[in-house]
């Protein structure tokens, strides 16, 4: 840390705090410094030093940065810049003050206390709002990219205090010209969160996004995730065998029009699940919103000051 502290000084940017650590990259809080006192919080991400001179990791690094550099939407968390210094590749990207989806899952089952179905149904329809636009992305030139994140779940949902929902974390995603990519000879994901196209190595297209937002969901209603297993291989046998249950039966207060929604996303057959994000988003908000005052940032935001004291 002292070391990463004394290099990015030179560059402007003060390293406060390490705030997550994954397989390829580690994030860090920090300032941006300039003139007449000017700070601003930023969360800088780096490539782990032990990859860090490896080509396709940087190939990999910088094509997440070209990537998500025009991905501006408020669901989807910002990237101000890509740069270089002592040899190692920094993105800076906006500061989410807050929480993940998986430290909201895990302080619910701290407490004993089920997430309200209004606030999960939500949730989820903010990240479907994110994944509509990078889905309908194009390009500089009016090329659709063809985004597909293919890497949904709660570690890349990230949930500020004041109730803003944002997706993140694109770097094993694939887009037209950009993304190092080997579709079909390897799996892109985490083992509990895929798609069945993804566990059986099968090409994607952006509904492989739409199956583990069905998981995510799920998750945030029951507090488990009914695909993961101790054994990674078993977590994808789930992923392609596994019965879906009736989430009724799991949990009384999800009403047919949720189940509905929930069945379709987690459709094993692509041609019969959800065909876009749009679609998806339109059912949550009409469930959320057609017959009574439906839930808000606002609202979010309040339940989550609550949650974490």
């Amino acid at each position: 840390m002292a070391a990463i502290k004394h290099i990015f000084n030179e560059i402007h940017y003060e390293m406060t705090r390490k705030i997550a650590d994954g397989g390829m990259g580690v994030v860090y809080e920090a300032q941006q410094l300039g003139s007449g006192n000017f700070r601003k919080v930023v969360a800088v991400k780096l490539i782990r030093e032990e990859y860090s001179a490896i080509e396709e990791f940087q190939k990999n690094f910088i094509g997440e940065a070209r990537l998500v550099a025009d991905l501006i939407h408020t669901n989807i968390v910002q990237t101000y810049h890509l740069g270089q210094v002592g040899g190692q590749y920094f993105m800076v990207m906006e500061f989410v003050r807050g929480v993940n989806l998986e430290q909201f899952i895990e302080q619910h089952r701290k407490t004993s206390r089920p997430i309200p179905i209004d606030l999960a149904a939500f949730i989820v329809s903010r990240i479907a709002r994110g994944l509509t636009y990078a889905h309908a992305k194009c390009d500089r030139e009016g090329r659709h990219l063809n985004i597909v994140h293919r890497d949904i779940g709660p570690k890349n949902v990230m949930l500020a205090y004041e109730g803003d929902v944002k997706l993140t974390d694109f770097g094993i995603a694939k887009a037209l010209d950009l993304m190092y990519n080997e579709e079909g000879k390897v799996i892109a994901g985490k083992d509990e969160y895929l798609s069945p196209e993804q566990a059986s190595y099968a090409i994607t297209d952006a509904r492989a996004d739409l199956f583990p937002l069905g998981i995510v969901l799920t998750e945030l209603l029951l507090g488990r995730n009914l695909f993961r297993s101790a054994d990674r291989t078993q977590s994808r046998r789930n992923i392609l065998t596994l019965p879906i249950p009736k989430f009724a039966s799991l949990r009384a207060d999800i009403d047919p029009r949720l189940e509905a929604i929930i069945q379709r996303a987690l459709t094993r057959d692509r041609e019969k699940r959800y065909q876009s994000a749009a679609d998806m988003l339109t059912d949550l908000e009409l469930y959320l919103y057609s017959d009574r005052y439906g839930p808000t940032n606002e609202k979010l935001g309040v339940y989550l000051k609550e949650l974490f004291g």
